[in-house]
């Protein structure tokens, strides 16, 4: 059992102001797997000072400088990348494969997809006689979620590092052990004492103290909507900046002339993967009307093959989910969609069979959706596939935007301009056209109230910097 009571604050491992213990649970075994200790308001402002003394010196540090520091993250995590992946294993029940080759993995992607943008990045230009600058904003907090939990620490604190920011990092209490580590990467890479900073806490303790500190000069927050709002309000009042990266119910329309069974057999693997707690999942898929009975029969024969399990056990498609109150929100939003009537084709309520302990959820398939019923509408953050058929491609194009939130879209067909002329007019901030896959050079964030500003790529590293214009900076002559 993993015991990690300490925060990580300039340079050194030292104890929370008040002693706060709090348990973190294993969902495949429902039983306690260590301890952190939760923060409060007084170890954030602990931190907070730590990162603003921290900030001039680091700010003035070299592209070169920051570029060997960046290496030397990755030269460490690479010593650690088997503990992370077992971290995240234990503390939010990824299977081993997609803990090892995708949730760790993509901590090192994200920081070696930033040293490459910084190669190649311009922090001052010319416009006439202005110079214009970019600088670092300053004191930056970043709050983490718990379901692609070092993938957004990656995205948060290698682009802050290369902007020339120093930070403060709330990961999720639900999933923390992955962030203490990386933060023992920090240190052993040689990162200078106060630029990076980490607390655990909750939401309403540490988080509210971090998003409305006058110190902290942007706070880049990943999560719930809902929680997403509650961080604006509360970073109002001092007019920081702030990014988020929100919630989805992405669309994924699969036109008449797409390689049917193809695309809607990968559509539904792409909605259970991780099982379902992924912000841009395809949890809406959109048929033909006349095809609706074939995509159903695909996608349970599907689920059917997606075998939850012992995050351990080899085979295992899926793991748990990440807690109970999570499974009990599920649980609810399945029968919610029996009750409204969408046709129950493959799942359901209740844990799988043979798994009688652990937050295990059944990849459930529901036909006949209507875009106004429940599970068309709320992010599910579970297994849960919602088939939706339209009568025409003007009809799936409104029923796909017709969603309050903006995260990704998908449009398969084996025509690529009729690919192309639908995919531009979702209303999403990233269309995958046939599936196609992320890119990490590419901007990754949504429309709407999925959330506001960019991660990944060189969007990615503009969110920490402030434009600064020179007038006068040259002669006019």
């Amino acid at each position: 059992m993993r015991d990690m009571l300490q925060f990580y604050i300039d340079g050194q491992w030292v104890d929370p102001v008040t002693p706060n213990p709090y348990p973190v649970i294993n969902p495949a075994t429902e039983e306690v797997c260590g301890r952190i200790s939760l923060g409060s308001a007084a170890d954030v402002d602990k931190a907070v000072a730590a990162a603003k003394r921290a900030g001039p010196a680091f700010a003035a540090t070299s592209r070169e400088e920051r570029i060997a520091l960046l290496e030397r993250i990755l030269v460490e995590f690479a010593k650690r990348h088997d503990e992370v992946a077992t971290a995240i294993m234990e503390e939010m029940g990824a299977p081993w494969k997609l803990a090892k080759y995708a949730q760790a993995a993509s901590g090192p992607q994200h920081i070696q997809s930033t040293i490459d943008t910084l190669k190649e990045m311009e922090f001052e230009t010319q416009h006439g006689t202005t110079q214009i600058v970019k600088e670092p904003i300053g004191v930056c907090a970043l709050i983490t979620p718990w379901n692609w939990p070092i993938n957004q620490i990656a995205v948060k604190v290698a682009p802050a590092l290369a902007a020339g920011c120093t930070m403060v990092l709330k990961p999720s209490e639900i999933a923390p052990f992955d962030a203490m580590i990386f933060a023992e990467i920090m240190d052993a890479a040689g990162v200078p004492a106060g630029v990076f900073n980490l607390i655990n806490g909750d939401g309403p303790h540490v988080g509210v103290a971090l998003s409305g500190h006058p110190d902290v000069a942007m706070v880049s927050f990943t999560g719930s909507t809902r929680a997403g709002v509650s961080v604006a309000q509360t970073a109002a009042p001092t007019v920081k900046r702030v990014a988020q990266e929100l919630g989805g119910k992405s669309a994924n329309i699969i036109l008449d002339d797409a390689d049917f069974e193809r695309e809607v057999a990968r559509g539904a693997s792409n909605c259970f993967e991780n099982t379902g707690q992924s912000c841009n999942a395809p949890t809406r898929m959109l048929v033909p009307r006349e095809k609706l009975a074939a995509a159903a029969a695909i996608a349970a024969k599907r689920a059917a093959s997606t075998t939850p399990g012992d995050p351990q056990a080899d085979g295992t498609r899926i793991g748990p989910v990440v807690s109970e109150a999570q499974w009990n929100k599920i649980q609810g939003l399945i029968q919610a969609g029996i009750d409204e009537g969408a046709t129950l084709v493959a799942g359901g309520t209740g844990r799988p069979a043979g798994l009688e302990k652990g937050f295990y959820v059944q990849p459930t398939v529901f036909s006949d959706v209507s875009n106004d019923m429940t599970i068309a509408r709320e992010e599910i953050f579970g297994p849960v596939l919602s088939i939706i058929p339209y009568d025409s491609e003007d009809e799936a194009v409104r029923i796909a935007n017709d969603t309050p939130y903006g995260l990704s879209g998908y449009v398969s067909s084996k025509n690529l301009e009729h690919a192309r002329a639908i995919a531009a007019r979702l209303e999403a901030g990233m269309v995958h056209i046939n599936n196609a896959s992320l890119d990490d050079q590419a901007p990754f964030g949504g429309y709407k109230q999925s959330g506001n500003g960019r991660e990944w790529g060189p969007h990615g590293v503009e969110e920490f910097l402030e434009v600064k214009s020179v007038y006068g900076y040259r002669d006019a002559g």
